[in-house]
């Protein structure tokens, strides 16, 4: 019977060299198996290259069916880790192989082949291994809210802004504003200054509202890369927590004025 504590230690710890070197190899298949999706993407593939990139998709969905079995056996709470974030991740990462074999159809191969991109969700596991990933996602779910109530307020102004330009422009003979939807489509493309110039306005005012939209875009733009810079520098500016570094999160001694892992000051 694998002993659980070593088995957690080693699988969730990464300050122990068996977990350091767990860690490692984790993400040299995570990248491997991205790197076979994308050649998987690719058109005219010659067939040893095909089988060769199955063989190692098949091994790969084995190691990674095998890590998260074994996170769910050794974790402290396997409810609290299968809902959690990272674990619906993982769940996504390992699912994809599996569900093929629930439809075995021929006229659902279409849908087969977009299930198979699902394991594109690897890629978030990625942030697991980056000290600095982590302190980024944690700067980002603290001010979620804010980011939320940004976003709504950017969402009622397209909607103001898309519906007074159809009513601006939708009377002239050459418009494109043929529709509030189409209306508000263009004030998305020109608040967020990308603008593909599919739809502009003809009418002299409209022109005025559109370039007024245009410099409100890169001042609204901004907004949200404040919001979370100042949870990040307060995020790496807390005070040790429960003896770990603010920063990586790696366990300190009560005494020591820098982290031994980041070097970060304590």
């Amino acid at each position: 019977m694998i002993d659980k504590t070593k088995l957690r230690q080693i699988i969730f710890d990464d300050d122990t060299p068996a977990g350091r070197r767990f860690d490692i190899l984790l993400t040299v298949a995570i990248a491997v198996s991205l790197l076979i999706l994308f050649v998987e993407s690719m058109s005219n593939l010659p067939s040893w290259l095909k089988l060769t990139l199955g063989i190692l998709e098949g091994v790969l969905t084995v190691l990674f069916t095998a890590e998260y079995i074994a996170r769910l056996y050794c974790a402290e709470s396997r409810r609290r880790y299968a809902l959690s974030g990272w674990g619906i991740i993982d769940l996504l990462a390992v699912l994809p192989p599996y569900l093929t074999f629930f439809f075995p159809g021929a006229r659902y191969m279409l849908i087969l082949r977009s299930i198979r991109f699902i394991r594109i969700f690897r890629i978030f596991r990625l942030f697991v291994f980056l000290n600095e990933g982590e302190l980024l996602l944690k700067a980002i779910g603290r001010s979620i809210h804010k980011i939320a109530v940004y976003f709504l307020f950017v969402l009622v102004l397209v909607i103001c802004l898309g519906t007074l330009m159809f009513i601006l422009e939708s009377g002239q003979p050459d418009s494109a504003f043929k529709d509030i939807g189409t209306s508000i489509y263009w004030a998305i493309t020109t608040l967020s200054t990308v603008g593909y110039g599919d739809i502009t306005p003809v009418t002299p005012i409209g022109r005025l509202l559109s370039s007024f939209i245009m410099l409100l875009g890169y001042t609204l733009i901004a907004v949200p890369g404040g919001i979370v810079t100042a949870s990040f520098i307060n995020t790496t500016n807390e005070p040790v927590r429960d003896g770990r570094c603010p920063r990586c999160d790696s366990k300190v001694r009560k005494n020591d004025k820098f982290c031994s892992q980041c070097g970060e000051k304590l």
